[in-house]
This record gives structure tokens, sequence and C-alpha cells, in this order.
């Protein structure tokens, strides 16, 4: 399943053809890929290399995406294709993302057997992750509607630099996202991603306001590239501003890898920094990851203050919230997505091989 047809796209008036799935505006002449290297001119038309075709299959905490208010303790049947749209210099997937070989493509799967593998299992959703679910859209979206067709829900794990028509596509496919704000200056984004800022605000400002997708935001915190007081401080103020105080964010600790391998890993104290300010500039839902921060890992209720799910990693030590998702102490409303919380899966990964056709 290869050499799908590919939408978003039109002809130029000098022969080449545009994709409009992102903002890179990539313009094609016959044969030649796009940044991301899976969409491809083919003829007259834009083809998906890689549709139907993954990199693996595992079964995850949905915390792990990570999403902390979208069925807390659930399971998520997870996978990704290959290539991306940024050219990021930290990736901690660059292996996935970063990939020129459709041959480590090793799984085969029909949207249709993707949503019955994830029922079979018992997950709650289906996660496009591991590289940018937005360069496989149709992929992703076939899945999507397969996945709902069985009630099964959909997670876009994204950076979220999408172009406008596609993205009104792909998030009415979603219920929920994580958007990695990777930094809050132009210059990180031109620098470090080889992209830029704006669309991401863009797409953020659309899934809180124009979409019902439940949304969290999680910034890796970098040290010496984006870990300022001030930047952090700007960012809080803007989720506040544009998004409203219920959005979750997650900062998350850095490792040295790809082409960024002269940095040190990202201190704990640094994140717990990050998020004293986030919480000070009125979010109300900020935590901490890739550390072992028992304050950064739990959701306190609005209202009362009390802990209301805390999490060692990616396990549940408790859970006070209704099926309705309201504080048992003070009925405070959570933000969220809830339901009845039975036994949680923790922490486990367990592959899952799916070696079907079409």
């Amino acid at each position: 399943m290869s050499d799908y047809p590919g939408r978003y796209w039109h002809r130029l008036d000098d022969g080449r053809i545009q994709c409009d799935l992102c903002p890179r505006d990539c313009r094609l002449h016959e044969g030649q890929r796009g940044a991301c290297f899976v969409r491809q001119r083919t003829g007259d038309a834009m083809v998906l290399t890689t549709y139907g075709r993954s990199s693996g299959f595992c079964i995850d905490p949905i915390e792990k995406k990570p999403l902390n208010q979208f069925y807390p303790g659930s399971s998520v049947l997870s996978f990704g294709t290959a290539g991306c749209n940024l050219a990021c210099k930290f990736c901690q997937n660059w292996d996935i993302s970063k990939s020129r070989e459709m041959d480590t493509l090793m799984d085969q799967a029909s949207p249709r057997a993707i949503a019955e593998a994830a029922q079979r299992a018992g997950c709650q959703s289906v996660a496009f992750t591991y590289n940018d679910p937005v360069i496989f859209a149709e992929y992703a979206m076939d899945t999507a509607d397969a996945c709902r067709e069985l009630g099964i829900k959909s997670v876009a794990v994204t950076a979220g630099y999408m172009g406008a028509e596609a993205r009104r596509d792909f998030y009415a496919k979603m219920d929920a996202a994580n958007v990695d704000l990777k930094g809050f200056t132009d210059e990180f984004y031109v620098k470090l991603c080889g992209a830029r800022l704006r669309p991401v605000l863009d797409t953020l400002v659309y899934l809180r306001h124009a979409t019902d997708v439940w949304t969290e935001i999680t910034t890796l915190l970098i040290p010496g590239k984006n870990d300022s007081d001030a930047e952090i401080e700007a960012q809080s103020k803007w989720m506040m501003r544009e998004l409203g105080s219920d959005v979750p964010l997650h900062f998350t600790a850095f490792h040295p890898d790809y082409k960024l391998t002269d940095i040190a890993h990202t201190p704990a104290a640094t994140l717990k920094r990050a998020r004293k300010i986030a919480l000070a500039e009125g979010l109300r839902y900020v935590y901490t990851g890739n550390v072992h921060d028992s304050d950064g890992g739990t959701t306190f209720c609005p209202g009362c203050d009390e802990p209301l799910i805390v999490r060692d990693w990616y396990e549940i030590l408790s859970y006070g919230l209704t099926p309705e998702g309201r504080c048992a102490h003070c009925d405070s409303e959570v933000p969220g997505r809830y339901g009845h919380f039975e036994r949680p899966w923790g922490r486990r990964r367990v592959g899952v091989r799916l070696a079907t056709a079409a």
C-alpha cells in the first residue's frame, strides 16, 4: 500500500506542482519529493509514498503521548511512518523522522486493520506519533474514520505545522492532540527547526477556538536555547491570552541527540522553575516530563487544590475524579475527557505486529 493519491496540492503556471499540506509550500518537478520526503510528484499529481506502511506499532499508556487529561490510565495503540516536515536539530526520534529508507517501514496495515487491532487490545484510542502525522495526513484521516466506526478515539501527536485547508480537514477527524510548541521565538524555529513559529500558534488557536479536539501542549526545554525565564513567561502569557487557563502544558527534559549532542541533559530544576513560572501566570495544569517529579506529574483540583490524579512516571497511584470529570472532594469540574476509571494500563509498553495487507 504505497503511492496513494495525495491531497492538498495545485498546479503552477511554470509546470511545477505545489504541495499545500504545510507552510513549506514545496514546488516540485516530475519525480521530486517534498522536504518531508514522503510526498512525491508522480506524473501530474502528488502521491503519498508511505500510505499503509508503518515503522511499528506499540501499546502505550496515554500519559506517554503526553496526554494527562484525556482518559487517564487508558492504553493507546501508537504508530508512525517515516519522514518529517520539520528539520529539528534536537529530534528525539530522528531515526524515524529523518529516515530516507522506506524499508524501515516494516509493518503494513490498512486503516481498518489498525482500528480492529486497537479494539482487540482494549485500547481506548489510536495515536499517530513517532513522526509527525501531518505528512501522512491521508493515512491518519482514513484510520481515524475507521476508528470512529468502532468507537475508538484518535490522537495526533504533532508539531502543528500545517496549512489551513488541511488543518481543517485533519482535525475534524481527531479527538485529541498534543502539539509540540518547540520554543517561543521565531529565531529558535528558524535556526533549530527549519520552520516558523506563527503557523504553530495559528494551529493552537484554531484547535482551541474552532474545534472540540482536546488539546495539550508540550515544550521540550533545551538548556541555553529556549529555557530562559523571559521566554517561558512570554509563552505562558500568550497561552493565557489566546488559549485560556485550562489547556495543559507539559515541560519536558531534553537529552542530547541527533545534531545537538554538545548540550547537557535538562536539569530537573529547570523544569520545576518553568512550571512555577507558568502557574504564576495563571495556567492551571502544568506538568513536567522525562524527570521524576511528583508534583509535576499530578493533576490538582482547580477548586480545592486536592491532588486528584497522582502519578509516578506513567503509573497512576491514586485517582479522585468522577466519570464526569469532577472533583470527588468539592465537585469542581476538571477540564478534559474522562470516563469510568477502572484498572489502569500502567507504564507498560507492548509491541504489536500488524503484518496485514489492505
